[in-house]
């Protein structure tokens, strides 16, 4: 399977736009975006050729048609990889440029949010002293986990200082 057909199938069964996954989803549509060679629609918009008669408005408008139908795929992609309540709140924007826009606008917001939430909980984070060490390392694995999910990464050494930072002081 190649790996446009893997995102799609993951996408389709599962891993749908939802008001928690953004961040997972903008990187599996750009991915696809590139992977079907029409990432410029929303990163290149064209505006249509004005009107003409020469050689060249006849390639300008060509160039434009291929354009608007990988604009259509681009849309349709997107607006196929969201949950359907979702989906009718973007539906009715024309481009793939304008889906892209504003479920940017209505979801990182909420991503920088989540971020920020789990950062501020996981700094602030002590072990109890009724806790065992494996729930304190469970707790911090959790953690780990939901700030990786949200796009933040921590190498190894970074983790292990956590947990070791997080001991209580006694």
């Amino acid at each position: 399977m190649t790996a446009s057909k893997s995102i799609i199938a993951d996408l389709n069964h599962g891993d749908k736009l939802n008001e928690k996954n953004y961040d997972v989803w903008h990187r599996k549509i750009e991915y696809l975006l590139e992977e079907q060679e029409i990432l410029e629609t929303i990163t290149q918009p064209m505006a249509e050729p004005e009107q003409g008669n020469t050689a060249q408005h006849r390639l300008d408008m060509e160039a434009y048609q291929t354009y608007k139908h990988k604009d259509r795929v681009a849309r349709i992609l997107m607006l196929s990889s969201m949950r359907n309540d979702i989906l009718l709140h973007f539906e009715r924007h024309r481009s793939a440029q304008s889906v892209w826009d504003v479920v940017k606008i209505q979801y990182e917001g909420t991503f920088t949010t989540k971020l920020h939430q789990l950062t501020l909980k996981f700094d602030g984070y002590k072990k109890h002293q009724n806790q065992t060490m494996r729930q304190h390392l469970t707790v911090m694995s959790n953690m780990i986990s939901e700030l990786r999910g949200v796009g933040h990464k921590m190498i190894d050494e970074q983790q292990v200082q956590a947990v070791i930072h997080f001991l209580p002081s006694n």
